[in-house]
């Protein structure tokens, strides 16, 4: 009499077991799956979408013209937002060596300012690094060197909450204020095409104001 049950509990203990197991061996097979991939193919590039990035960078370029203060003689150069290669991630780049994705790019623009004496281009610069500071950009390259042939005087800042990137440089052969604002990756929708993008073209601010 005391036997029957141990037998049912048994019994009835089996099925559940065996579901257990097979949903953790499809569990284990998804994520071998999603890890198979992964390896392969790389972290996944971010979506992007052109337009928003074009006028975020032009934002940033205005910002930094207006943060450079200088005299109104020294006028930008316009500029124009351009595209540039990337590439495979994972162990798929090793079959794509320096294939560029058609479907994933880079966002820069770069202008300029001309004929600008070296004093005015420090003073600028300074201003502008203390802005991008107080803005928790950070500094990951400078410049203030001496060749034998010209002076080079320059910096790179990153924004670590997405990796945009400025890039300022002046030397005394060209005396030109060189300026660039990058955005990292991302992956741009089916059908985007770069040749006569509206929104890649830019002046500043003050400049399209006086038109």
């Amino acid at each position: 009499m005391f036997k029957t049950p141990v037998r049912r509990a048994r019994a009835s203990g089996r099925p559940v077991r065996y579901a257990v197991t097979g949903f953790v061996m499809v569990a284990l097979s998804v994520a071998a799956v999603v890890a198979g991939n992964f390896v392969w193919n790389g972290a996944p590039y971010p979506s992007a979408d052109p337009d928003a990035v074009a006028q975020r960078l032009k934002d940033r370029s205005d910002e930094l013209y207006d943060g450079f203060a200088l005299p109104e003689k020294y006028a930008a150069d316009s500029g124009r937002v351009d595209t540039g290669a990337c590439y495979y991630r994972g162990l798929r780049s090793i079959a794509h060596i320096d294939e560029a994705r058609s479907d994933v790019r880079s966002f820069g623009l770069d202008w300029s300012v001309p004929d600008v004496p070296e004093a005015t281009a420090r003073d600028a610069q300074r201003r502008v690094r203390h802005r991008l500071v107080q803005q928790g950009w950070k500094l990951t390259h400078e410049d203030d060197r001496a060749e034998a042939t010209f002076r080079q005087l320059g910096f790179r800042f990153e924004n670590p909450e997405g990796g945009d990137q400025v890039d300022v440089q002046w030397n005394d052969s060209t005396t030109t204020l060189f300026i660039s604002v990058y955005a990292p990756c991302g992956q741009v929708p089916d059908g985007f095409v770069e040749y006569g993008w509206p929104e890649a073209d830019w002046q500043p601010k003050e400049q399209a104001a006086g038109l």
